[in-house]
């Protein structure tokens, strides 16, 4: 945090050294980026990832998408535009957000090659079954992913019945968590551990953690099979 002198913010745990969240998901030869975070390029090359094939958007809040012109480094390595997965609302705020992209220009420097498509309620896509699965970000709207046996549900302090439904018999649940008190548009710790009872996932890494959760602090009253995610966090599933 800007101007923040706690212990999380002066932690020398690398863990503790958080960007906004997103993950890249990899299969056989296709990387496929959920959500673009402000430091979407410095996380590629932290994590030596050189491309993705496929972008899927949560929702238009700028943690979730203020990287996506670095998309255009993707298009100039792979030759290819690349497909733009969200809910009609989204799609309807990255075209006025990033006007500049749709707009046909005569000179100037590069800009990314986008396709926006509709997410629905499911899309086989490079060998991986993905759900869309609806949630509540306060009064938002907004969808959560399901890959296979793996779920992406971030900035959520609701989950509708049907989509608690969509989220069962899960190997790895990724799931908001900001901070140990109850939020007005996420899950706080005890909520979130709520939904895993409910849901009792194989495995559960928490995410968008906010500077008042300390890393091994945090982990060390977590049940079994529930941990915090980091940055650089590589699963194998």
């Amino acid at each position: 945090m800007i101007g923040c002198d706690c212990e999380v913010c002066c932690s020398i745990d690398p863990r503790n050294n958080r960007t906004r969240p997103s993950i890249a998901i990899q299969s056989a030869e296709h990387t496929i980026l959920v959500d673009c975070a402000p430091e979407m390029r410095l996380q590629f090359i932290a994590n030596k990832l050189t491309h993705a094939d496929a972008v899927f958007l949560t929702h238009s809040h700028a943690d979730h998408i203020f990287g996506l012109d670095d998309v255009r480094r993707f298009n100039d390595i792979t030759g290819a535009e690349i497909p733009l997965f969200s809910s009609p609302n989204v799609l309807e705020d990255i075209r006025r957000i990033f006007q500049y992209i749709f707009v046909k220009t005569q000179t100037g420097g590069g800009k990314p090659r986008l396709s926006l498509h509709e997410m629905p309620e499911l899309l086989e896509l490079y060998g991986l079954e993905v759900q869309s699965v609806p949630v509540m970000h306060g009064k938002l709207p907004i969808l959560a992913y399901r890959f296979n046996d793996m779920a992406y549900v971030t900035d959520v302090n609701h989950i509708p019945d049907p989509s608690m439904e969509k989220l069962r018999n899960l190997e790895l649940l990724i799931l908001d968590a900001v901070r140990y008190a109850p939020h007005s548009t996420h899950y706080g710790l005890y909520q979130a551990l709520e939904v895993v009872e409910q849901l009792k996932p194989h495995r559960t890494l928490f995410t968008h953690l906010s500077h008042r959760m300390d890393h091994n602090t945090v982990n060390a009253i977590l049940p079994s099979g529930v941990e915090l995610a980091y940055d650089g966090m590589v699963i194998d599933l």
